[in-house]
């Protein structure tokens, strides 16, 4: 065959190639595009949805008695008229975000053409969005969540879509004043009312030129533009602004030289859209929220907007108590964040490379530098430059001057805090508090949290060992002993004093919270009914099988431990948290009613449980957790456990009331980071005082006599003899003459269990039957 018409086959060859991939491709997007108007990738808002969009209420949450505690809504509004709007506040929004909003018909395909070309193509930054402001109030009104980049083109040609269809519904006018009125400020202010009374103290109408430009450049990036924050960046984007304003000839020259000569002046007075308490909280009833959505929608065929329907969420939260432990939390963690870094001093763990340095390859400032090219040097120059930067601080400015290292070091060394409460007989939940400070800090340790959970595990394995007829005035040696089958593991106890020829009951073990004996009578209980116990008392996670579980080494939620504490005051049965009592619509009607969705079965006896309780009650009233009696002066029925972790790394406190649970926690987010001394560290130190604080603050709110002024039953005659003994015996005669105190005792750890084992246990458990 002649060169030429291989050639000219090869070439057929390749166009048709081409055509069938180009073709391919073609249906593909067509068929793609179907797939998301067909609802594949989520189901589009009705026509109704969108022409209700200007009547949409906010989502309103109650406490137990329909007190307000926040609303849940897509947009803060102010009632703002087209009419109330200055032609320059107009003019400059349009002439930055969108110059052809009164040409085109909700996409504009030309900006999207030239950002395809510069951006994918020529790989250049600098082409800008392509979203028109339809497009942008779209993505305003229905939040993105996604997680691969197919779900963010689905969006983004959803969005499209969506744009499309508001236009035919409304007029310009009305797009221009609903973006106005939903998009969000610096700040945290939503709509351009209450951006103008945040920073200037005006309303929207008496705006000057210059005050327009602020704010709509604001919304390019609301923390890099924010006036407050970064003056000069304001100003300089202001003038960006004012310039596309003088192109689009919406300002002459003269104009243009005036404003952008003027200095910044604000007048701040903070607008708070959402002033509720409990963010944490609020935060776990949206989630709930949105699922409940969905599945409504697919039982009734009704969509629910929750951001915008109106709907009354009643729950279970009390919001007198939610405030007095919030109060009590940041009064504490002020304290303790303070002594935390004073014990530290020079030697802070926070300031050193091996545990910084990971935190910084994690950041997205560094992750950005490495995107742009940027050598390791140049990018730990840039790293270290000062500037200033909103940043938590219990000293209440916000705003410090500190490199980007800077704010890690100042984020690793910020202690967190948890707090909940439950009503043990139902699982309502009472209290939520997750951490410090939910706008800094969103990571919720109540729910999402997993730390080790130190001696507020031993009740649960005390319960074990009473289940498997181990007796509370049974004597266990408290002295230290070394585990030759675990690699010489000798768990010793944190009082440091001698414990030779010295025995004692449960009761005296919980209440010095000893790992001595704790790990001994998990051996005589076998590690196996402990880890039942804890399954059968609500326990979800993973427990790690070895001896240490008797000190708590599991890694537990605090929302866990309140579930299975719950059982020491319900007769034995545990209960699930729950948190939304009912939802109702704007008219009233209930759509949906909730309560516990488990139900426990009895996991252990009320005669067990009783002398469990009286046991933690010793604990409170003489033990590690004495200082609610002699700091605190509290004179309430309280039982409770203390709890610390290795190199104390986590405070924990189980605080119970009869009709109450409570569970509190302190530490660092970075595992690595603990307190330097177990004085300050230890749970009794770090956790127990928010209880504490919180607790005083019940007692003198008479609304709350409830709670304060209830009463653990009395110890019934059978559990009161069964206790009866002294908490300490000493070893006799004999047995001090042939033992060696000098000598380390050493001996293999029986994993499963001692009780009843052998022909002297069985006879002594015969003579100590209980005969009543």
């Amino acid at each position: 065959m002649p060169k030429r018409n291989q050639k000219k086959t090869l070439k057929h060859r390749i166009i048709k190639i081409s055509s069938l991939i180009a073709g391919g491709g073609l249906l593909l997007l067509i068929l793609f595009f179907f797939s998301i108007k067909a609802g594949l990738y989520g189901k589009l808002p009705d026509d109704e949805l969108l022409s209700n969009i200007k009547n949409a209420q906010a989502t309103e949450i109650l406490d137990e008695k329909g007190e307000n505690i926040g609303f849940l809504y897509r947009n803060y509004r102010s009632n703002v008229e087209y009419e109330e709007l200055p032609q320059h506040l107009i003019d400059a929004l349009v002439a930055t975000e969108d110059v052809r909003f009164f040409e085109h018909s909700g996409v504009d395909y030309r900006s999207l053409l030239r950002v395809l070309i510069k951006t994918v193509i020529l790989q250049d930054r600098s082409g800008g969005g392509g979203s028109t402001l339809s497009q942008q109030l779209v993505k305003n009104l229905f939040p993105r969540e996604y997680s691969n980049k197919l779900e963010i083109l689905a969006i983004k040609i959803k969005e499209a879509i969506i744009a499309k269809r508001l236009e035919e519904i409304y007029s310009k006018e009305d797009l221009l004043t609903l973006y106005l009125n939903t998009v969000s400020f610096p700040d945290n202010t939503f709509g351009i009312e209450a951006a103008s009374q945040t920073f200037f103290n005006k309303s929207v109408n008496k705006l000057s030129l210059d005050e327009s430009a602020i704010l709509v450049g604001s919304l390019k990036a609301t923390y890099t533009y924010n006036p407050r924050i970064f003056p000069e960046n304001s100003i300089e984007r202001r003038n960006i602004v004012l310039s596309q304003m003088k192109k689009y000839d919406k300002i002459s020259e003269e104009v243009h030289q005036n404003a952008i000569s003027k200095d910044i002046k604000l007048d701040y007075q903070p607008v708070k859209a959402d002033e509720g308490i409990a963010p944490y909280f609020r935060e776990q009833v949206r989630q709930k929220l949105v699922k409940w959505a969905e599945d409504y929608e697919k039982e009734s065929g009704k969509s629910i907007d929750i951001y915008g329907d109106g709907l009354k969420i009643h729950t279970t939260l009390n919001r007198k108590m939610q405030l007095h432990a919030e109060s009590a939390m940041k009064t504490h963690m002020q304290n303790l964040q303070k002594a935390f870094e004073q014990n530290w001093g020079n030697l802070a763990p926070w300031r050193k490379k091996t545990i910084y340095e990971q935190y910084i390859q994690r950041s997205h400032h560094y992750k950005a530098l490495k995107i742009q090219g940027k050598s390791e040097e140049e990018i730990r120059k840039i790293l270290n430059e000062k500037k200033e930067m909103q940043v938590f601080d219990w000293s209440g400015s916000d705003v410090k001057t500190m490199s980007v290292i800077d704010s890690i070091q100042h984020s690793l060394k910020t202690l967190q805090a948890g707090f909940v409460a439950m009503e043990p007989q139902t699982g309502a939940i009472k209290i939520w508090i997750g951490g410090i400070d939910f706008e800094y800090f969103k990571y919720d340790h109540v729910v999402q949290s997993k730390r080790q959970v130190g001696s507020t595990f031993k009740p649960l394995v005390y319960m074990a060992a009473l289940e498997k007829g181990v007796k509370p005035c049974d004597y266990f040696p408290a002295n230290a002993v070394a585990y030759d089958n675990l690699e010489g593991w000798k768990p010793t106890n944190s009082d440091g004093e001698d414990y030779t020829y010295i025995n004692v009951n449960m009761q005296e073990a919980l209440r010095k919270s000893m790992n001595t004996v704790s790990v001994k009578i998990l051996e005589e209980t076998g590690i196996s009914s402990v880890m039942n116990l804890a399954k059968e008392v609500g326990i979800k996670s993973d427990l790690p099988e070895v001896a240490s579980l008797a000190l708590g080494t599991a890694e537990l939620s605090l929302l866990e431990m309140a579930t299975a504490y719950s059982s020491f005051l319900n007769e034995g049965k545990s209960s699930e948290p729950y948190f939304i009592k009912k939802i109702t619509d704007a008219s009233g009607k209930v759509l949906a009613e909730f309560e516990s969705e488990i139900e426990y079965e009895q996991a252990f006896s009320i005669l067990n449980q009783e002398m469990m309780l009286d046991m933690m009650q010793e604990v409170v009233n003489s033990g590690t957790a004495s200082r609610l009696r002699w700091r605190y002066k509290l004179k309430n029925d309280i039982a409770g456990k203390t709890g610390t972790t290795q190199n104390n790394r986590d405070g924990w406190f189980v605080g119970l009331l009869p009709n109450l649970v409570t569970i509190s926690w302190t530490g660092s987010d970075n595992g690595s980071i603990g307190f330097r001394s177990t004085s300050i560290g230890q749970g009794a130190n770090s956790a127990l005082p928010i209880f504490g604080l919180w607790m005083q603050k019940v007692n003198a709110d008479a609304s709350l006599n409830q709670y304060s002024k209830s009463h653990f039953r009395p110890l019934s005659d059978k559990a009161e003899r069964l206790m009866d003994c002294p908490p300490v015996k000493e070893d006799g005669f004999f047995k001090k003459l042939f033992t060696n105190p000098d000598k380390e005792k050493s001996k293999d750890f029986d994993e499963d269990g001692k009780e009843g084992k052998g022909l002297f246990n069985k006879i002594k458990k015969l003579f100590k039957k209980d005969e009543g």
